[in-house]
């Protein structure tokens, strides 16, 4: 039960993590390192993350049985923990992409990952812009991403979005899936019902607020 729990809460984060080394594929070699760069260490492939299976996993689940609003506070420094669950580095046609980052800060989710192509390294970044309209629809727009200096958002999101095509394509994607419309909603800025399955009960992102070095998400019980 536990790592069913750990599974669907993880993918989540695997979905903005290969969004970002997916984007990657796609970028000039380009030499400028902004200066928040700092290449993480890399987690051993057998470790888990005491704060996401102690402390994350446990709030989640006891919030959703309580059939109570609640609220999940995400500290920037846990998040390399869960970030590290994923295996780093990883290599694609030759290209190397190292564990990324991630900060927050106001207003906004930043990713970055050191890409390696025969020796030169240079460092992708991207910024994500979490936000829930009237409708309590969930949107994750990608408000900007970079190679170096070189803002590529339009040509990164355009190739991304058609590489997402064919994948799904060619293999037995469910578009009505919640990892699905998430990723909709990262490439084309689609918002989404924000309602997960945490076992028996169901959820709603209610409220979201990137703040510095914190993401605050506020939930409440889904009647449906």
């Amino acid at each position: 039960m536990k790592n069913r729990r750990k599974a669907r809460f993880k993918n989540l984060y695997t979905v903005l993590i290969g969004l970002a080394v997916l984007l990657a594929v796609v970028v000039f070699v380009l030499l400028d390192r902004p200066g928040a760069y700092v290449r993480p260490e890399i987690v051993d492939d057998n470790q888990v993350s005491p704060y996401l299976t102690h402390e994350l996993l446990p709030q989640l689940y006891n919030g959703a049985q309580r059939q109570e609003p609640f609220e999940l506070v995400i500290p920037q420094e846990k998040i390399g923990d869960i970030v590290a669950l994923s295996k780093w580095p990883r290599q694609s046609d030759g290209v190397r992409f190292s564990m990324p980052v991630c900060f927050f800060v106001p207003d906004k989710i930043i990713l970055m990952s050191m890409v390696s192509v025969k020796d030169v390294e240079f460092v992708v970044s991207l910024a994500a812009e979490p936000s829930l309209d009237r409708k309590g629809l969930l949107n994750l727009r990608v408000a900007k991403v970079k190679v170096g200096a070189m803002n590529i958002t339009l040509l990164a999101k355009a190739v991304a979005r058609k590489m997402y095509q064919q994948r799904i394509a060619n293999t037995d994607t469910d578009t009505d899936d919640i990892e699905a419309k998430i990723v909709a909603s990262l490439l084309n800025d689609e918002p989404f019902e924000p309602v997960f399955a945490v076992e028996d009960k169901k959820v709603r992102i209610e409220r979201i607020s990137v703040g510095k070095e914190q993401l605050t998400i506020g939930l409440v019980p889904a009647n449906k």
